[in-house]
């Protein structure tokens, strides 16, 4: 069993150590994140929604600086300056392009052309047979449980994972919920050959995220997130003064103009980079609570991978 598991499709499709990736997330994965991860032998991922072109050149070339390892760019497909973003991508020879938030028809073809690995974030079964038809290289099964943008059918991660691998044969990554390696390796039973995590790692000294946001993630119980802005695009947060104005609008009926008048602009930089605990946008997933300690990233690496041996080796 465990040949299998470590070394799989997504591993030597990503030329990784461990099937561990680091999601690619806005405001808290930086160059600083993104090698560390990768030097610990997973795939550090740079979130390239939260950054304007020259920083995002500035993190990829500190990255391969950083690190001689593989590493990848979360490219969100709706970021409004994203060809200068793929141009970019494309000179500074980035192996591998995580796209979201989008049709994967509109890129995949343009990036695997230069050489890319593209691999697909996706919230149903059906949109991961789009990704596969339009070329992607793997998809990311995303459930309900995740923070961030969130996809509208509410589908939980144990419910996903077995149906989009039931609908695809690319190679398959489960996110959502996922924060230890237990959870990796029922993650795996249930058909991936990779986990994404993204709170456990904004929950470690080298994400950009501020203290404060990282201090208010570790101090998260059962129930401390809820989805909102369902009109909008669904985003799990962390309640918050912010995130309970967004809910009662929702229940008293709020249109799309008015919930976007309050998002407003730089609402999540406002929580998550610059510390405003009270009105900023504070997207995390709800394994937040399951998580009660700052440390290394290659310290999170090597816990997340201890435990799954472990799991493999006594599963009950």
């Amino acid at each position: 069993m465990q040949p299998l598991l470590t070394n799989n499709r997504i591993t030597q499709l990503f030329q990784i150590e461990y099937p561990i990736i680091q999601a690619g997330m806005v405001w808290a994965s930086g160059w600083r994140l993104a090698s560390a991860v990768s030097n610990a032998g997973g795939l550090g991922i740079l979130g390239a929604g939260s950054m304007y072109s020259e920083v995002l050149k500035e993190h990829i070339q500190k990255t391969k600086a950083a690190t001689s390892k593989p590493f990848a760019v979360n490219l969100p497909i709706l970021y409004p300056n994203i060809k200068q973003h793929i141009d970019i991508i494309i000179a500074e020879k980035v192996p591998i392009v995580f796209t979201s938030a989008g049709n994967p028809k509109t890129f995949t073809t343009l990036l695997k052309d230069a050489g890319i690995v593209v691999v697909h974030v996706v919230s149903s079964s059906l949109f991961a047979q789009k990704a596969e038809a339009a070329g992607c290289d793997a998809v990311v099964a995303e459930g309900f449980e995740a923070g961030g943008h969130n996809g509208r059918e509410e589908t939980t991660s144990m419910v996903l994972i077995p149906a989009v691998k039931a609908a695809i044969k690319i190679p398959l990554i489960a996110a959502g919920g996922i924060a230890t390696g237990r959870q990796m390796l029922a993650a795996m039973v249930l058909g991936a050959e990779a986990v994404q995590i993204g709170t456990r790692f904004i929950c470690s000294d080298e994400a950009s995220s501020h203290p404060q946001f990282k201090e208010a993630v570790i101090q998260a119980k059962e129930g401390d997130t809820q989805l909102g802005l369902k009109q909008l695009v669904p985003v799990r947060l962390l309640k918050n003064a912010f995130s309970n104005m967004i809910l009662e609008a929702e229940k008293n009926g709020a249109n799309m103009e008015a919930l976007q008048t309050m998002l407003g602009k730089a609402r999540a930089k406002k929580g998550m980079f610059e510390g405003d605990m009270e009105e900023g946008e504070l997207e995390i997933g709800q394994v937040s609570s399951l998580i009660n300690e700052i440390k290394s990233a290659a310290a999170i690496v090597t816990e997340i991978w201890n435990d799954f041996a472990a799991a493999v080796s006594k599963p009950f």
